[in-house]
């Protein structure tokens, strides 16, 4: 028998970050996985970031997680999304060298002696007494842990379907996860079943790049971590081509052989990644679709055909790729393929990850049922940091919906039931104005450090920057430009005209001026020659200064439901005056506070005002 602290089934997004916060925390860890040599692959699209995920890799940095520093090593292109919009939506996104990626993540885990690699293929868990005790693998070895975090990403009875053809596989070219389900499901836990899909990869070589529009990363780069120092690395353009009439009708001409619209995958699939026969037949009024060719690597003519993602025939594949402008005579090296497989619904867990029927077993990544190797991460780095508190009996960490795009994604995951794989979005967060990328850190950093992930170099120089920024803040609300001749030459240029002194935050808070213009007027300002992280802070605390304050005034009001909390082993069967459907939701989901009760989909607001007053006259959980 081999006795760990921690073991960490699966090697992907989830279980990097996991293992890492285990190993940084002092656990004797081991990682699992079916191919070692896949440890942080990529399955899909080379890149990460994007909207709202952005966000999420920015919080991991802040709590001390890998995947930014990992990001901004091995990119390809970095570019800022929807720059011309406010800050709330801003996305940095890196198309990475997958191969880059994947030698990095390894050397790191390579890099602790408290980490162990083994290549095998974990069967079943071993419990005792309602308490994980280990797992075994196909070769029935006894591997002995406390706790135990589950990051198998698709591989759980994964089924690939490529047209009306299936074989059982958790990726293209990788064994599935034999046996672990059924092991599952007998120590009581439900299982479901979801569907995700990839697009092909094709040769470079065989694309008319000519004809295809570039685009190019950012002349000015930002990067995911906070740490300094990050590396220039030379930039490659991605293309976009779009589909046709022609890509249309063979699509339309074979959903016979769609293995989805044959009825032959039962799971659903992320609607808001669909593949390009769903794009087809749901807009029937769009005429053609963006696809964008993104290179796999700089050592590789692989590429990536974003948003094609497809499980039609591989012969379809080839002429709908070849009906694309500059994919004319293209070469396919992988096909599309659309992935089937198990996952374990997470309103079973608690707010820690932690399942509520089995201590010391977590879940993290897709067996939550959620897709995207950021939200992946976000759940190994708290499944990770709560196992190591679960094993010092200390309290364990949950971050809020006011927090964190990642606080965000597992209340969703825990309170509602997902019947399709839950993606990150900006929509998804009613705090995005206060949850922006930019300020991760200081939203989370103190959390990190409190936790152990962040150094005490690191957080002093977070603690500096922080008053930098409160310095500036206040001197921008007492200083005054002044209206001469030369200051009225450069403002006009923007629609400004100064007629008297004006202080600088009054000025900052006008649309069309920003702190690079102030620089240009004021000698003060460019003498402190301030770092950008430090003036972009201040300049959109003082011009969305109402806003946030109006935000954080609904975070006020909203906390306050979940201060109120619910009796322990209370039975919500019995609560009278709320409605049947509403007990047996509670009664399923077992929320901790009226707040996370008011989350749960198809909770009556009528039941949660119900609730709030007995919770007034402290009537909940006695009899009525």
């Amino acid at each position: 028998m081999f006795k760990y602290d921690v073991i960490v089934v699966g090697g992907g997004h989830a279980g990097i970050e996991a293992t890492l916060a285990c190993a940084k925390l002092g656990c004797k860890v081991l990682l699992t996985s079916i191919n070692l040599d896949n440890i942080g692959l990529m399955p899909c699209n080379p890149a990460i970031g994007g909207p709202s995920k952005s966000n999420i890799v920015r919080e991991i940095d802040a709590l001390g997680g890998i995947m930014g520093i990992a990001a901004d090593a091995t990119y390809m292109q970095m570019k800022t999304l929807n720059t011309t919009k406010g800050p709330a939506i801003r996305a940095l996104r890196a198309q990475s060298d997958k191969k880059e990626y994947k030698a990095f993540m390894r050397n790191i885990l390579e890099s602790y002696e408290n980490i162990d690699l083994k290549q095998c293929c974990v069967s079943s868990i071993i419990v005792e007494n309602g308490e994980i005790k280990g797992v075994t693998d196909e070769l029935n070895q006894i591997y002995s842990a406390p706790c135990v975090i589950l990051t198998t990403g698709t591989s759980l009875e994964g089924r690939i379907y490529i047209g009306l053809e299936s074989f059982r596989a958790g990726r293209l070219g990788e064994f599935p996860a034999i046996g672990l389900s059924d092991s599952l499901m007998q120590n009581g836990l439900t299982l479901g079943k979801l569907k995700t899909g990839t697009p092909a990869r094709v040769d470079a070589r065989t694309i008319n790049f000519d004809v295809l529009e570039k685009h190019y990363g950012d002349k000015e780069l930002s990067f995911f971590s906070f740490e300094p120092d990050r590396p220039i690395r030379k930039q490659y353009p991605c293309h976009l081509t779009r589909t046709t009439k022609k890509t249309h009708e063979i699509i339309l001409a074979n959903l016979d052989k769609s293995p989805l619209y044959a009825g032959l995958i039962h799971g659903r699939g992320p609607r808001y990644c669909p593949s390009i026969e769903d794009k087809v037949v749901r807009f029937k009024d769009h005429d053609s679709h963006h696809i964008f060719i993104e290179p796999e690597g700089k050592d590789t003519y692989e590429t990536y055909v974003q948003g094609f993602s497809t499980s039609l025939p591989a012969d379809v594949q080839i002429q709908m790729l070849q009906s694309l402008p500059g994919l004319e005579n293209v070469k396919v090296i992988k096909p599309a393929y659309a992935v089937e497989y198990d996952y374990v619904p997470a309103i079973q867990l608690e707010h820690s990850l932690m399942t509520k029927n089995i201590k010391g077993l977590f879940c993290a990544g897709q067996i939550n049922g959620t897709s995207g190797y950021e939200e992946a991460a976000g759940q190994g780095l708290i499944a990770g940091i709560n196992a190591t508190l679960y094993l010092q009996n200390k309290d364990m960490i949950t971050l809020s919906r006011n927090s964190s795009y990642i606080g965000t994604l597992i209340d969703d995951l825990v309170t509602k039931e997902m019947d399709e794989p839950y993606r990150m979005l900006p929509s998804r967060s009613e705090y995005r104005l206060i949850l922006r990328q930019d300020n991760a850190d200081e939203r989370l950093t103190e959390l990190g450090y409190k936790v152990g992930l962040i150094s005490e170099e690191r957080y002093g120089r977070f603690k500096n920057k922080m008053q930098s920024i409160k310095d500036e803040k206040e001197r921008c609300k007492l200083e005054k430009i002044s209206p001469t001749k030369e200051n009225n030459e450069v403002l006009n240029k923007y629609g400004v005209t100064l007629e008297r002194g004006y202080r600088i935050a009054d000025l900052l808070k006008r649309p069309d001026i920003n702190y690079e213009i102030i620089k240009d007027v004021d000698k003060a300002t460019r003498d402190l020659n301030l770092p950008k992280e430090v003036y972009e802070q201040v300049e959109i605390q003082i011009k969305y200064d109402g806003y946030i304050l109006r935000q954080n005034a609904q975070v006020e009001q909203a906390s306050k439901l979940d201060k109120i909390k619910f009796p322990e082993n209370i039975d919500f069967m019995a609560i009278e005056h709320i409605s049947s459907e509403t007990k047996e939701k509670l009664n399923k989901v077992q929320p901790k506070t009226i707040g996370q009760a008011a989350r749960i989909g198809g909770i009556k607001p009528a039941d949660i005002s119900v609730l709030m007053v007995l919770a007034e006259a402290k009537k909940l959980g006695k009899k009525q």
